[in-house]
């Protein structure tokens, strides 16, 4: 199946090549990122080792990770348009950015999901173990002055 989803799309790293507007509408709908400014998403992807999905010169996917590039990574804002669900493209999403190789040297790696726990559980991902060591602090008011 890897074969075939590679000769109809293809995953880049080019940020030149990026739809903002297309990754600003999906994420300000979404349950993760509701009503984001688009100068917070600009500035999220220049801070962040991004990674679209292409079938053709339209983008139909997103992620970006958060990194040193050696001990810690944090997977963020992985979608599919709806369109392009069901076809196994998240799965190789996923595993094309595990694989990548500027990030073989990670140790640790995080995210955060509603709803797709399955599918990262397939690539090693599991409930904190000792939640009481991560600890989070919310701006809530972060993106008020961006809008």
């Amino acid at each position: 199946m890897k074969e075939e989803l590679q000769h109809r799309f293809y995953i880049s790293t080019d940020k030149t090549k990026l739809d903002i507007k297309m990754i600003h509408d999906f994420l300000k709908n979404s349950y993760w990122a509701e009503n984001i400014p688009l100068a917070i998403v600009k500035k999220a992807i220049q801070n962040s080792l991004c990674f679209g999905l292409y079938e053709g010169n339209k983008q139909v996917g997103f992620a970006r990770v958060i990194t040193d590039y050696a001990t810690s990574a944090l997977l963020k804002d992985v979608f599919i348009l709806e369109p392009y669900r069901g076809q196994g493209l998240g799965k190789w999403f996923v595993e094309f950015i595990l694989e990548y190789p500027d990030l073989q040297d990670v140790q640790r790696w995080l995210l955060g999901t509603k709803d797709a726990h399955g599918l990262y559980r397939r690539y090693g991902f599991k409930n904190l173990t000792e939640p009481e060591r991560i600890m989070v602090r919310l701006n809530v008011h972060a993106y008020e002055h961006n809008r």
